[in-house]
């Protein structure tokens, strides 16, 4: 499966559960641990669950379980780990405080700004 089918797999089954706010980001320049990202929010903690494991499911029918799965039915967080796709599901809430979208768009010209502002003198 490729890194395509696999992103439109993952989005299929965030939104068949409703997922909200589904982003797909290309990291591939900015990392060497996956080539997409996609973040999705769920309305509570059981809904974060159902979809990190509605994402789990579709992939094991489909004969690509994945390589790891971070988070649980209590958790604000759910990590699903497909190699080329890495599939973060979040309440609201962790999606605000951490803010992943904002983290992978800086470019390196900003993240080194960003370290010498916070480098203490």
């Amino acid at each position: 499966m490729n890194t395509e089918e696999m992103t439109s797999l993952a989005v299929s089954a965030l939104e068949e559960l409703k997922g909200i706010d589904i982003v797909v980001l290309d990291i591939a320049d900015k990392s060497s641990i996956a080539d997409n990202m996609l973040v999705a929010t769920g309305s509570s903690q059981r809904h974060v669950s159902s979809l990190g494991s509605e994402v789990r499911k579709q992939f094991k029918d489909a004969g690509h379980p994945p390589l790891g799965v971070e988070g649980d039915n209590r958790s604000d967080w759910v990590l699903v780990d497909l190699g080329d796709v890495i599939v973060h599901v979040m309440t609201p809430e962790m999606r605000d405080f951490y803010a992943l979208e904002k983290l992978w768009s800086l470019g390196p010209d900003q993240a080194d700004q960003d370290s010498a502002v916070l480098t203490p003198v």
